[in-house]
């Protein structure tokens, strides 16, 4: 999958505890903490290539804009201000993700039946389309890494990484509320 020209690519992920953060702190290499770090910033490195994998450009709108597919397909029609609560982001960064959805017919603006000053998003029937696509894409290029792994191991890290990321948001809903509280 990698290179053979892109030796020093393939070495830095392969490796990222000989210069990472963890390490220039003098940490332990054996630390799980630390090693979890080193993994976390591989990881988030490597996302930005293999969400180039996905060919969403076809779509008409960003990487970011389209994931605001799957709430919509799977919750309903939501105010940006909501669909905004959901990807914890702010609300114009929304609202302008939410524009490029409209403007490539991925979703559509409707009025809320609540409150008829405000309008909601819903996905469109190319919306969905795409949605189903990058979400098949998605599953294969996973199916393809975890490929020589057992459905058991796959299991295991699914729920690992969920409760993973349960407790990072547990974290990030702390301090979100202790910055509100501090700046009130």
């Amino acid at each position: 999958m990698c290179s053979p020209t892109n030796k020093l690519y393939a070495a830095s992920i392969s490796a990222p505890h000989a210069w990472s953060s963890g390490n220039l702190m003098n940490r332990d290499a054996e630390d799980g903490t630390a090693r979890l770090a080193d993994e976390i910033i591989r990881f988030i490195r490597l996302g930005a290539r293999a969400k180039s994998m996905l060919n969403t450009g076809e779509f008409g709108a960003e990487f970011s804009a389209l994931m605001l597919l799957f709430p919509l397909r799977f919750m309903g029609p939501l105010r940006v201000t909501d669909l905004a609560e959901v990807k914890q982001a702010d609300t114009s960064t929304i609202s302008r993700q939410a524009a490029q959805l409209v403007k490539a017919g991925l979703a559509r603006r409707e009025a809320d039946q609540d409150d008829g000053r405000a309008t909601r998003l819903a996905i469109t029937p190319a919306g969905i389309t795409a949605s189903e696509r990058i979400h098949e894409t998605r599953l294969a290029l996973l199916g393809e890494a975890l490929g020589d792994w057992t459905p058991e191991r796959v299991a295991t890290f699914a729920d690992l990484f969920r409760e993973f990321n349960g407790s990072i948001e547990a974290l990030v809903r702390c301090d979100a509320a202790a910055t509100s509280r501090e700046n009130s």
